[in-house]
């Protein structure tokens, strides 16, 4: 691995959290407007927090591990990180949220397209999990 390793590690926590989406049914893609505002904060505070450390020299970014893209001075591989992780902790969050609000649900647990894990209730209906505005 070389220049695009950062962008590669970048890619695999996408891959790694997205049976979150769609087999466990978090609903954060399929909830834009939440997700811009959960993540949007976050991306610009810490892009302003990185761009006040290069400039002042606190910490650069080895050439050897970034493609060497930039916007201004920061590395298009630290703004997609910004994206990147906030996103994947989002849909941890809401997983675990669901798993557990399933998991105190009585009934059969089940896949169904598209809201993924469900549990079958008595009265024939099933019970997605969804809570908060989901």
């Amino acid at each position: 691995m070389g220049h695009e390793q950062y962008l590669l590690l970048m890619a695999a926590c996408v891959v790694i959290t997205l049976p979150l989406e769609f087999v466990v049914g978090a609903r954060v893609y399929r909830s834009p407007r939440r997700l811009l505002i959960a993540v949007l904060p976050t991306f610009v505070a810490f892009t302003l927090w990185d761009l006040a450390g290069i400039v002042r020299g606190h910490w650069t970014y080895n050439d050897r591990y970034v493609t060497g893209l930039r916007l201004g001075v920061i590395p298009v591989e630290e703004l997609v990180f910004f994206l990147v992780i906030p996103l994947c902790g989002v849909l941890t969050f809401e997983a675990v949220g669901k798993i557990i609000r399933l998991a105190r649900t009585p009934g059969r647990l089940r896949f169904r397209w598209p809201d993924g894990l469900v549990r079958d209730r008595a009265d024939g209906y099933a019970e997605t999990g969804g809570g908060r505005g989901a």
